[in-house]
């Protein structure tokens, strides 16, 4: 009893057992538990896997096919951490879908949202050079697709290339830098999910309701913590469908095929979930223009939240912001589809429409609707404090 009265466990007691929680979120705020599951399995999983992998371009494959055939349980090893790539990715795109539709974004939680999209770059990076890993025809091809991207930069553009290569081609020194950047990135990412943790802590959470309440509010432990493991169990039992029954779904078939730079394959696309920034890199005509759109992309999440800042939070009390909400998942399932198909009519002139939506709702429509509703909203508060002076 002495132990609990001391700081660091009176904090973790108010983090984690007597945090003040709304009493109405639902499940959707289970995500943000499941993904740091997530983020724990890729590092326990990865660091295991490390012990096997060869970072060598004449032996990363085999080392690949040594764990999967040679290493005791290597195959559920590397089954998890590929399909867990995949799982925390669903997870997170839920959760930043969940704070758009409930205006997480808004004040006072606009720092937490902004280092969630810091953390989703942070992903991004770390899944590229973790698919280049395998060294398979997808991989090495992927890699040097995405990396001559760079080469669009005015000036430094081409020495930039060169220097992710470390030489004149995707080679040995790649593969290296690779390996070391996507073993050390999940620690940066760790960190950073630690500081969304504490923000989020400090403002407290959103609630389906969007308003701020001091009274109605539980002890997290053992409200939510049940409703948690539920979620925990249900993501358990759909990760393991993937592991046990249906591990290469969500891959490539090619990237069982050994790298060749010689052999080039007949469509190089990307993992799924950078099919929807694929799309927007390649519906824009010019090079540095599809570059900066594509990176655009992702920044506008954390513009959006300066420019959409709203009185009124929650979607169930802004019916033609929920009408925009569900076109932008049905645009970003559009931009994934195209993503995959091959760069010619009509799927170009889709992916076009479906990226001036994409931007139109985060630079145009949402912020112009705030405004048009705050306006509304302070004429009625005002009338309604004039009535009851």
């Amino acid at each position: 009893m002495r132990l609990l009265k001391k700081p660091v466990f009176n904090e973790l007691n108010h983090a984690i057992i007597d945090y003040p929680t709304p009493s109405n979120i639902t499940y959707f705020w289970n995500f943000g538990v499941l993904a740091g599951l997530c983020l724990v399995i890729q590092l326990i999983t990865g660091i295991l896997l490390a012990m096997h992998y060869t970072p060598h371009v004449d032996l990363a494959f085999l080392s690949v096919e040594h764990i999967m055939r040679d290493v005791n349980y290597g195959w559920l090893l590397r089954y998890v951490h590929a399909n867990g790539a995949s799982m925390f990715f669903i997870v997170v795109y839920i959760h930043i879908f969940r704070g758009l539709y409930y205006g997480s974004y808004n004040r006072p939680r606009r720092a937490i949202w902004n280092i969630g999209v810091i953390i989703l770059l942070l992903m991004m990076a770390t899944a590229f050079m973790g698919y280049v890993l395998p060294w398979g025809q997808m991989s090495f091809w992927g890699a040097t697709v995405i990396t001559n991207l760079f080469s669009a930069i005015p000036v430094v553009g081409e020495q930039i290339v060169y220097w992710l290569w470390g030489g004149f081609s995707v080679d040995n020194a790649t593969l290296n830098r690779f390996f070391s950047l996507h073993y050390l990135m999940p620690f940066t990412i760790a960190g950073c999910a630690g500081l969304h943790l504490i923000v989020l802590h400090l403002s407290g959470s959103n609630n389906p309701l969007g308003v701020w309440s001091s009274r109605d509010r539980v002890p997290f432990t053992p409200y939510f913590y049940v409703k948690d493991l539920y979620g925990v169990i249900i993501f358990g039992i759909f990760f393991s469908f993937f592991v046990y029954f249906s591990p290469n779904m969500l891959g490539h078939p090619d990237n069982y095929i050994e790298a060749n730079p010689l052999v080039t394959p007949a469509h190089i696309v990307p993992e799924w979930y950078f099919l929807p920034f694929y799309a927007i890199l390649r519906s824009i005509p010019d090079k540095l223009g599809g570059v900066v759109a594509m990176v655009l992309a992702i920044f506008v999440l954390s513009i959006f939240s300066f420019i959409a800042g709203n009185e009124i939070r929650s979607s169930q009390f802004r019916p033609i912001y929920r009408k925009l909400f569900w076109l932008l998942l049905v645009d970003s399932i559009i931009l994934g589809w195209i993503g995959g198909k091959t760069p010619e009519y009509p799927y170009i002139q889709i992916g076009q429409l479906a990226t001036v939506y994409y931007f139109a709702y985060f630079l145009v429509f949402i912020p112009l609707l705030s405004k048009f509703e705050s306006a509304i909203y302070k004429r009625h508060a005002s009338t309604y404090i004039q009535q009851y002076k």
